[in-house]
């Protein structure tokens, strides 16, 4: 497809002549860094406007500054030609913008419904849960997750995908002329993000306008009317999304130079199987997983949200009870009643949700690399802060670290985030590696140096177990796929047999009906 010049921002109007949205010249500055400088776009009524970048382009910033979360040092806000002021993100809302951060924000102690619908409750003098797990009802079925979420469950029992259903639904219901979507699709399955972009689809040709942050480029091109790039704080171009020659130009765009491979090449060096697991069971979460991992492989696993593969990790690690069935190291049977004895094995997790469950956000970069090798740090009894700076140092040359290790990790990229939980997890000195969800939230060049280090790491002799929900990332990184439907192994494919339909056609079968799920064992 024969690409154009960007479109100029100021020619973008809705059909009346005036944007919906006017974002002009927008400025922030943070200490040491100029997150935004001279950012200007403005929004349609009845399209879908994607943000695209890498971390640190300054679209988090954007998009707070447009849901009224962070004031800007610079430039100014119109809506309907109109210069507006936001205080506050309930300015945003009341001016008609919602916004679903990728951060989720859910109440785990309050129903899936009573999530939804939290301050927006509907009913007339009082709140009826009749009606609210009604109207949740309808609009997780508009999602095509209606048989799989009850309104009545506590939100705390639910995945990390299904957690940001429940945020996709709140806005949902408000039925605001603007929505922005961060990371929408982020955890969500193949099906459940296709069910996604047909309502968003939906809703931009009842005249909704949607801002789209992505970094699954395949569906910015798929969705988009137009695509805005940032790159270091400032806007590159905007384009109609017709006119761009594919993801390649979009990627050269972002980092400022090509990609020439995303997926490196495989190890070809496999060597005896490290790890082998024989009918693992807990009762109405997964049933008789059997599957094998050689030193040197690097062997995926595929399934919709809900088929059990994160559970059946989390029990290999002890982070999760495990009612029956074998693991065994090199031939050898484990005992692993918690992380602590998996740890001791050799085995290390790397969780889906990084933020929450692999780092101290407040804690610095070095001290979140060696927190689970402190010993290492450690001399007659007492810990050396130069022993963890040079340790962490070292490994964040090794990982090509960007950025401060002394900062709190909470202010690193996504990808700089992972590094830190890679790194972490090869200072244990773990043979065998998991990875849930590697990439989720961070941009195609992190991508790149992430599954450069997966490769790296399989080179080196480890056992790489990759859980994801995308397909690409899958076919583009294994040796083999294992697929995983309601709790139990439905395929297996070699390099030879790759293929997306026999995958998903898997990922499909099997009815297998969830039971109550035992209390989750957690490390002392």
């Amino acid at each position: 497809m024969a690409s154009r010049q960007p479109v100029p921002v100021e020619s973008a109007r809705s059909t009346d002549g005036v944007p919906l949205v006017a974002l002009n010249n927008l400025a922030k500055d943070y200490p040491g860094v100029r997150a935004l400088r001279g950012v200007s776009l403005d929004l349609r009524r009845g399209e879908v406007h994607a943000l695209v970048g890498e971390n640190g382009a300054g679209k988090s910033t954007l998009i707070r500054i447009l849901s009224g979360d962070v004031r800007p040092d610079g430039g100014s806000i119109s809506i309907d030609g109109e210069p507006v002021v936001f205080n506050g993100p309930r300015d945003a809302r009341q001016r008609g913008i919602v916004t679903i951060f990728q951060e989720l924000m859910i109440a785990p102690d309050l129903s899936v419904a009573e999530n939804i619908f939290l301050g927006n409750e509907p009913g007339s003098l009082f709140y009826s849960r009749a009606k609210a797990e009604q109207k949740a009802a309808e609009v997780l079925g508009s999602l095509g997750v209606g048989s799989q979420m009850r309104p009545s469950e506590l939100a705390g029992n639910l995945s990390t995908a299904q957690r940001q259903l429940i945020e996709i639904a709140r806005a949902l219901v408000l039925r605001a002329p603007v929505i922005v979507m961060d990371e929408p699709t982020a955890t969500l399955s193949e099906n459940e993000a296709a069910a996604l972009r047909r309502l968003i689809v939906r809703m931009r040709a009842e005249g909704t306008c949607i801002l789209y942050v992505s970094h699954r480029l395949d569906e910015v091109m798929e969705i988009a009317d137009r695509v805005t790039v940032l790159r270091g704080g400032e806007r590159v171009a905007t384009m109609d999304a017709s006119s761009i020659g594919g993801t390649s130009e979009l990627i050269g765009l972002m980092v400022g130079r090509p990609i020439s491979e995303l997926f490196p090449s495989r190890n070809e060096k496999i060597g005896e199987v490290v790890l082998s697991v024989s009918g693992l069971c807990r009762h109405g979460v997964f049933d008789d997983i059997n599957f094998s991992v050689r030193a040197g492989e690097v062997v995926g696993f595929a399934g919709l949200v809900g088929a059990g593969r994160t559970e059946v990790m989390r029990a290999i690690f002890g982070a999760d009870a495990l009612e029956s069935g074998e693991i065994r190291k090199d031939g050898h049977a484990l005992t692993i009643r918690n992380p602590r004895d998996a740890i001791a094995q050799g085995i290390a997790y790397l969780p889906e949700d990084r933020k929450d469950q692999g780092l101290v956000l407040s804690m610095s970069g070095s001290e979140n690399v060696v927190m689970a090798s402190l010993e290492r740090s450690c001399f007659a009894g007492f810990v050396s802060a130069s022993a963890i700076r040079k340790t962490a140092e070292t490994i964040g040359a090794r990982l090509q670290f960007k950025g401060q290790l002394d900062a709190p990790a909470g202010t690193a990229s996504g990808g700089n985030q992972q590094k830190l939980v890679i790194g972490k997890s090869i200072l244990t000195g773990a043979q065998i590696l998991i990875f849930d969800e590697p990439t989720r939230g961070i941009d195609v060049g992190a991508k790149a140096e992430i599954y450069r280090l997966i490769h790296l790491l399989a080179a080196e002799g480890a056992a790489v177990i990759i859980v994801s929900s995308e397909l690409p990332e899958l076919m583009g990184t294994c040796h083999r796929i294992y697929v995983m439907s309601d709790g139990r192994i439905r395929d297996e494919l070699s390099l030879a047999e790759f293929d997306e339909k026999r995958i998903l056609a898997g990922a499909f079968a099997g009815h297998m009906v969830p039971r109550a799920t035992p209390p989750t064992v957690t490390a002392p």
